[in-house]
């Protein structure tokens, strides 16, 4: 079972989320963002993903579709996303940004 993130009902943190995780959209139950990388950027993102994904216990959807690095994150059922979720995407944000910096 999944908890509600902090508990409160009354507010739809998951929106107040996404405003702050500008890029990423809301689909149904899931959150997702669409990143153009080179492949060296792809495999770079991907790995260290799956380091902070294994840490939260989630499983992300990463996809690559033609130049294109596609992440979805949330239940694989019809629970509510919760804050672990939230900071997953959170996290890849500050991955994206470290990965695509000029060096």
């Amino acid at each position: 079972m999944r908890a509600l993130w902090g508990g409160r009902m009354d507010r739809d943190y998951l929106s107040d989320a996404l405003t702050l995780l500008g890029s990423w959209t809301r689909e149904g139950q899931q959150i997702k963002r669409t990143l153009i990388l080179d492949d060296t950027q792809h495999a770079a993102l991907t790995e260290r993903i799956k380091i902070i994904a294994d840490a939260l216990h989630l499983r992300p959807e990463i996809r690559r579709l033609d130049g294109h690095t596609q992440i979805r994150i949330g239940p694989r059922d019809d629970s509510e996303i919760t804050e672990g979720e939230v900071t997953l995407a959170a996290r890849i944000e500050d991955v994206y940004r470290a990965v695509t910096a000029p060096s």
